[in-house]
């Protein structure tokens, strides 16, 4: 598989935008073959930055106290969540559940253990689960913000999608976020067990890459 296919059907792809009230955004889908993702070990799970971001913003919580939540708001993150704040939002699972739909979660390492146990059974279920803050606070709010998952679609089914961009992004750079998509999924699968690969907008027509 080379650029120009990629770029070319993502080209294709972004064509199909028709009149939306919103920005779509851009999905790869991957088939699989010869996996049985009836084995735990074979699904997948996948967390990966796209070089160039989703192409529309994306919303991150951080769960922190003290100096790690001063720096989480110095960093722009859209909410900070210290302890007091865990327990009132737990209790209203309908706001989570909001949340979980349009953010990504991180949050201070001691203070994971809190949002497991008072939220972990939402999130978990979303696949939205925090990740632990290591390092950099603000470089952890900007790699929350290009972050997606690529995981097994349902119980033992061959396929497998993600974002990859937005229809406001460029053809080259949607390439560029398919290319380190493929690029770790291929590093889980190998190359021979992918069967065939698409790209599509949210609501447009699946286009084939070749």
């Amino acid at each position: 598989m080379n650029k120009k296919s990629i770029t070319d059907a993502i080209t294709m792809a972004l064509q199909d935008k028709g009149k939306r009230k919103f920005s779509q955004s851009m999905e790869i889908m991957l088939n699989f073959r010869g996996i049985d993702f009836a084995k735990a070990e074979n699904r997948l799970n996948l967390d990966i930055l796209l070089p160039k971001g989703k192409g529309k913003e994306q919303k991150v919580v951080v769960f922190a106290d003290g100096q790690v939540a001063f720096e989480a708001k110095n960093a722009g993150a859209n909410e900070v969540i210290d302890n007091a704040g865990i327990a009132k939002l737990a209790a209203d699972k309908k706001k989570v559940k909001e949340l979980a739909k349009q953010s990504e979660f991180i949050a201070q390492p001691n203070m994971m253990v809190t949002v497991g146990k008072s939220m972990g059974q939402v999130l978990g279920a979303k696949g939205k689960l925090p990740r632990p803050i290591a390092g950099s606070v603000k470089d952890a709010v900007e790699q929350a913000r290009r972050r997606v998952r690529m995981a097994s679609k349902g119980k033992y089914l061959p396929v497998s999608q993600c974002v990859i961009g937005s229809e406001s992004m460029s053809a080259e750079d949607i390439a560029e976020n398919f290319e380190s998509v493929y690029e770790k999924v291929k590093a889980k699968v190998t190359e021979p067990n992918i069967k065939s690969i698409y790209v599509k907008l949210s609501m447009g027509k699946p286009v084939k890459v070749a």
